[in-house]
């Protein structure tokens, strides 16, 4: 639904006890010019709006899917940080496939998907990102981005119900794929790069090469974020955030032999995030993955979690970020593990792909716990970070 022109006081605001939201910006002016002349920039809503006009947004959350409602039901990647954090609030966004919510402390968060969505899809995440930058209301420019959400763990990087700060994002749906039994001898899988020949080789780069059209394919499929900020705030929510360890969670580890990793209770740590809308599984599918990670970070990262739509988010963010809406220094992405993307040692692969049971109320916590440190941390202390990125 798109906006109107309106006071919203759905709930309470971190611009006061009103919630500016009207998208006709020669209105908002003509307001400001009232407020000045009958002495209402002492209330705090007119106070907190940027010179021209616009909400400055100080952090947003946001999450992949959501199960039912926001509230009060059994909980997605969202509910938690909207009960916890008492984003009653709510600001229709034009285009977006879900509101904005947000708290009185400056909290923003919204979701892209939801379990009652026809459609099984990583679109509503770029959705969301583009219809938040090209808001008009909205001013982005110093804004922190949470991306946070479940994923598959290597069992040889950490175990499952554990938070995992990313420093590179890796994508990995633009693909070319010939069946196993196709593939030429001596070939690990049947995954490799677009432009190449054979897998685990980036594309060349001379004039000669003969990509699309024959045009030289030069591309990543990697999104680095900015590693400084990610370190920042792996070190801070390790040092206040404690994750929850339970019976089950130890039991199913200790069917990981051989992986000392896997064996830890959860744990706060870092690793590159891979996405891909694929849901894949098995031993051969993770050598891929960590193969595939280590070649387009240049050898500098190892595969830790992988999920459908981290590259969207991340992905857009850096294209809005080129047309100065908003500030890719300040995106950060954690990924709670909810399952391990490989089964039990000895045990067949159908037994556990898509088994999240165990794992996913304690990658929601994991989430929450890492990632409001981090929050709570930026929006104390904003006077320090509105123009100085951690870590740098």
């Amino acid at each position: 639904m798109a906006p109107s022109s309106r006071i919203d006081r759905a709930g309470s605001s971190p611009h006061g006890s009103w919630h500016v939201a009207c998208s006709a910006r020669p209105i908002l002016k003509l307001k400001l010019i009232l407020a000045a002349a009958l002495g209402w920039l002492a209330v705090p809503w007119a106070a907190s709006l940027a010179a021209d006009g616009r909400i400055p947004i100080k952090v947003i959350v946001l999450s992949g899917f959501e199960v039912g409602n926001d509230t009060g039901d059994a909980p997605g990647e969202f509910q938690f940080w909207a009960e916890r954090e008492h984003l009653t609030g709510t600001l229709e966004v034009a285009g977006a496939p879900h509101p904005l919510r947000y708290n009185s402390a400056g909290l923003y968060g919204s979701v892209a998907g939801n379990t009652r969505d026809g459609t099984l899809t990583t679109v509503p995440a770029s959705e969301l990102i583009m219809a938040l930058c090209l808001d008009p209301r909205l001013d982005l420019r110093k804004t922190y981005w949470l991306i946070n959400g479940i994923s598959g763990i290597d069992p040889a990087a950490g175990p499952i119900g554990s938070a995992v700060w990313a420093a590179n994002v890796v994508d990995a749906d633009a693909i070319r794929e010939i069946d196993e039994a196709e593939m030429p001898r001596g070939w690990p899988y049947g995954l490799f790069v677009i432009g190449t020949s054979m897998p685990n080789t980036l594309p060349p780069r001379q004039t000669t090469a003969g990509g699309w059209g024959g045009a030289t394919l030069t591309y990543t499929m990697n999104y680095p974020l900015n590693p400084r900020l990610a370190r920042w705030a792996y070190q801070l929510s390790k040092s206040r955030a404690t994750l929850p360890d339970s019976p089950a969670l130890r039991d199913w580890r200790a069917k990981y032999a051989g992986y000392p990793y896997a064996q830890l209770p959860p744990q706060i740590m870092m690793g590159a995030a891979l996405s891909t809308a694929r849901y894949w599984h098995g031993v051969k599918r993770t050598q891929w993955a960590r193969d595939w990670v280590r070649m387009w970070t240049g050898g500098q990262d190892d595969f830790a979690t992988t999920a459908m739509e981290p590259a969207a988010y991340v992905g857009t963010l850096q294209r809005m970020a080129a047309k100065g809406l908003v500030d890719f220094n300040r995106v950060m992405m954690v990924r709670g593990a909810s399952n391990y993307c490989l089964p039990p040692p000895g045990q067949d692969v159908m037994s556990t792909v898509g088994d999240e049971s165990i794992g996913t109320l304690p990658a929601f916590e994991a989430n929450y716990r890492a990632g409001s440190a981090v929050v709570h941390e930026l929006l104390a202390n904003w006077a320090l970070y509105a123009n100085h990125v951690p870590g740098s």
